[in-house]
């Protein structure tokens, strides 16, 4: 398995729909998403963001591997490499035990483990690994099915981040703070949200191969900066601003076919 798909960043209608169906503002949704990936579902390659558990590899392959591969199967959290490379981490695993690699890492922007996929909506950990390969709209719609199956909805909407921390992240939330971490991500959303449309412009730039900095949508030098590197080489006028011709051609590039 490659786990790679079109990567398609988030929409407004995915948004849309993702606060109607949880009653939320946007804040709060953006608040989950900036904790759990800074922002962004996919990574350079169009693989989905995935963090390896090797205590949960360990779990629910009751230890067998701890001998040989102690690296991926601990009872111990951690070992993290990050980024990519959790890939080669997820791939040994998969070569012991497929599917209990695959429930063993966390998926996507809203960093679902595999093991929650009946509470995400899927009948099996594959399905749920091809569709986070597909979309961010498709990764927040699994994410928002686990806040529905664990009554989370109502601590999002009461900005209880305590609680919602609890469900969401577990019981040792407070050790890496994330009820915090949560409570200043919604201060900064609430009076000023990401622009989508700069986003996407992002994440095409990244595919692309030019680096525009976190993909947040908010303008900074780095986006700037890439930009004007990828309106020089398409011979479009430099600006610095994803403006319409540039978006047209960056977009038709990095998301045709």
């Amino acid at each position: 398995m490659k786990f790679l798909g079109q990567g398609l960043p988030l929409s407004g209608q995915g948004m849309k729909r993702i606060c109607g169906a949880l009653d939320v503002p946007a804040a709060q949704i953006w608040a989950v998403l900036t904790v759990e990936t800074r922002g962004f579902g996919f990574l350079a390659d169009r693989r989905p963001q995935i963090l390896f558990e090797r205590h949960v590899f360990r779990r629910l392959t009751q230890g067998r591997y701890d001998r040989a591969h102690a690296d991926i199967s601990n009872a111990k959290a951690g070992g993290y490499a990050g980024g990519p490379l959790e890939y080669a981490r997820l791939e040994l695993a998969a070569r012991l035990d497929h599917k209990a690699a695959l429930q063993s890492a966390s998926w996507g922007i809203g960093q679902i483990m595999g093991c929650n996929y009946r509470a995400a909506g899927f009948r099996g950990v594959d399905a749920m690994v091809t569709s986070m390969m597909k979309s961010e709209d498709a990764q927040l719609l699994a994410m928002t099915k686990f806040i529905e199956s664990n009554d989370l909805a109502k601590a999002l909407q009461k900005l209880d981040w305590a609680a919602f921390a609890r469900g969401y992240n577990g019981a040792d939330f407070r050790s890496k703070q994330y009820d915090q971490r949560l409570a200043a991500a919604h201060a900064k959303y609430r009076v000023m949200p990401p622009d989508l449309d700069l986003r996407r412009a992002q994440a095409a730039l990244l595919y692309l191969g030019v680096d525009p900095g976190p993909i947040d949508g908010f303008r900074g030098r780095r986006t700037r900066a890439a930009l004007l590197h990828f309106q020089a080489q398409s011979g479009l006028r430099e600006t610095g601003e994803p403006d319409p011709a540039c978006r047209r051609k960056l977009l038709a590039q990095a998301f045709s076919g």
